[in-house]
């Protein structure tokens, strides 16, 4: 039963409507991702402004893997860059939100919408597994992105406005950022790339 559920579900997955379905939702995240983070885009170096906003562009990057097998096209390093970073920013907010929760800070019903979009892109990451088509290349090559990318973040201070709560946890935020990127790269390794070597 579970696994006719499973192969429904990844057939359902690749669908033109469902396709579409998702490249329209995901291209509204992403738009709010980017309008999010317009006043830290306002006050960054033009330089520094790709490193800026992760989770629209980890989301822009899964509309362009969409759009890429409605046209039957497969990108693969575009796949790599959108599963590591689906994940990788879809826990890594979730964790960041529910933190200040715990600290004391508020929740709106914005911070809910947050963590239910955040998950839903991780989730999404998930799902396409059977149908990446990147190889160890690809995969590297984000992996030099998003280490790179942490790197950035709490050296020159460029990471995600947060809550002031979490401000004296910037150490352990900066190591468990970096866990999280190897973490997805080695999940994507063993799922993707490893399983296509089989």
């Amino acid at each position: 039963m579970i696994k006719l559920t499973y192969t429904w579900m990844i057939s359902w997955l690749g669908r033109r409507s469902t396709l579409w379905t998702l490249l329209v939702i995901n291209s509204l995240g992403t738009l709010y991702g980017y309008y999010w983070y317009k006043n830290q885009l306002a006050v960054t170096d033009w330089y520094l402004l790709p490193f800026v906003p992760d989770s629209p562009t980890a989301s822009l990057f899964f509309c362009f893997v969409l759009v890429a097998f409605i046209l039957g096209k497969r990108w693969p390093f575009v796949e790599a860059f959108a599963a590591v970073t689906l994940v990788k920013y879809g826990v890594w907010a979730t964790v960041m939100i529910i933190w200040t929760g715990l600290l004391g800070g508020e929740l709106t019903w914005e911070h809910y919408m947050l963590i239910f979009s955040h998950i839903g892109m991780a989730v999404e990451a998930l799902l396409f597994i059977p149908y990446f088509s990147f190889r160890l290349p690809h995969l590297l090559l984000v992996g030099i992105w998003t280490l790179t990318n942490d790197v950035f973040d709490y050296t020159l201070g460029i990471f995600p406005w947060l809550d002031y709560r979490l401000h004296p946890y910037l150490s352990e935020i900066y190591a468990f950022t970096v866990c999280l990127s190897l973490i997805s790269l080695a999940l994507f390794y063993l799922l993707v790339v490893r399983k296509k070597q089989v």
